[in-house]
């Protein structure tokens, strides 16, 4: 295996990510459906690199690397990538690895591409209590179940649109069944509700009997979130949120959630343990 750093290893998975953008890319504009198999082998080489990058980011700072911003557009994209491995053969949704591999080449290449947001290491961020870490771990991967939901959300409404304006020939033809997506949709925000209800559940087993250590800022900025993806799955499973408008939340939901992440990350401050490493420190290779 190659002796890479970790940057090294996660801009080889955001050259595979924007190829299989690039891939999907010049199939629509061909009027033809991208390979199924290409781009999951895409994908999965871009998730596999960028998994390398991360273990190595993660022995660095001796804990799962959600230490800054760099860290936490990374593990988003991760998550993404990984459920989408999982999931996107279930769905048979052929454009949902094409709008993945978007979103995984913005922001994984965005947060290479802006040193200042990767200027600083905080190592043993977590201390060594593994609640705090698997709540923080919870959370962000529910942002990728998220960042899924807001591309079938962008998908739906590109269906509902070339439903109504009667296009539905050319690379509309490729989209899903506005049902389908819908169903997808309903499920997704679901199980992004679940996992980000048990990380503040399990951070609730380390704050309650230590209220000193709650930050307020990165608490009230999660549970803003948490709760805005609870009441839309509230009013969508009761009826009064329709699924256009459900899109629509779902896409400007992820676009705050993302906005979300600077006061969450801004509001950390290492333990007495902890020290901030320069990004030389990132350079270490693999053994």
């Amino acid at each position: 295996m190659p002796d890479f750093t970790d940057r090294q290893w996660l801009w080889l998975a955001a050259a595979c990510y924007l190829a299989g953008f690039a891939l999907g890319t010049v199939a629509l504009l061909r009027g033809r459906r991208h390979s199924r198999v290409a781009m999951f082998l895409t994908l999965a080489a871009g998730f596999a690199f960028q998994t390398l990058g991360l273990a190595l980011r993660g022995r660095a700072v001796k804990g799962c690397p959600l230490g800054n911003t760099f860290e936490l557009f990374q593990f988003t994209a991760w998550s993404s990538a990984s459920l989408f491995l999982v999931i996107g053969a279930t769905f048979r949704v052929s454009l949902l690895g094409y709008f993945t591999a978007m979103l995984a080449a913005v922001l994984t290449g965005v947060s290479l591409a802006v040193p200042a947001w990767d200027a600083a290491q905080r190592t043993h961020i977590f201390g060594a209590n593994p609640w705090i870490e698997l709540h923080a771990a919870l959370a962000v991967f529910s942002y990728g179940v998220f960042g899924l939901l807001a591309l079938t959300s962008a998908m739906f409404l590109l269906r509902n649109y070339s439903l109504k304006s009667k296009h539905v020939g050319g690379w509309f033809s490729f989209l899903p069944s506005i049902l389908d997506l819908d169903h997808i949709g309903v499920r997704l925000l679901g199980a992004g509700v679940a996992l980000l209800t048990a990380s503040l559940a399990v951070g609730a087993v380390y704050w309650v009997p230590h209220p000193e250590t709650v930050n307020v800022a990165k608490l009230l900025a999660t549970i803003a979130v948490w709760l805005a993806y609870a009441v839309a799955l509230g009013l969508r499973l009761g009826g009064a949120l329709p699924s256009r408008r459900l899109a629509w939340a779902c896409v400007v939901l992820f676009g705050a959630a993302l906005l979300s992440l600077a006061p969450v990350n801004s509001s950390r401050h290492p333990p007495a343990s902890a020290t901030t490493t320069p990004p030389a420190a990132s350079e270490a290779r693999k053994p």
